[in-house]
């Protein structure tokens, strides 16, 4: 995969609008995992956290989407439900029916939070989704 785009921002509600712009010509899949894996930041570590977004893009159209953030020990939760009345807890369900698999990659001073999502919409209509979530460590 080559690396195609780098946001580094200071995680702010402010900065949700200008992440999706940025990520306009990706589409709309990409834009929603990138806004819900941001708002996770803000949400569990706080605003002015500095993060760090990645698309990156292999010869067969699939691009992966990356969220680093300085904090190993906050790991996202995918619940197995969420009360309808809840204001949130929808994002990683999101996330995961659209992506074909994330997971967790742990690094030196954060971790990394990615999502390979496929080349476009499938030809035969299927959902992509229920992806395999999976966790790693990196030297």
């Amino acid at each position: 995969m080559r690396p195609e785009t780098t946001l580094d921002l200071l995680a702010a509600p402010a900065e949700l609008s200008a992440v999706r712009r940025a990520l306009h010509d990706y589409g709309a899949d990409v834009q929603l995992c990138a806004s819900e894996l941001v708002t996770n930041v803000i949400q569990h570590l706080g605003e002015g956290v500095p993060v760090t977004v990645r698309v990156l893009r292999d010869d067969g159209g699939r691009t992966r989407l990356e969220v680093t953030d300085p904090d190993p020990r906050a790991l996202p939760v995918l619940r197995a439900t969420v009360d309808v009345d809840a204001e949130s807890g929808r994002g990683l369900a999101l996330l995961d029916a659209l992506a074909l698999r994330w997971g967790v990659a742990h690094g030196p001073g954060g971790k990394t939070v990615w999502c390979e999502l496929g080349p476009g919409a499938p030809e035969d209509g299927a959902v992509p989704g229920r992806g395999a979530m999976s966790v790693a460590a990196s030297a």
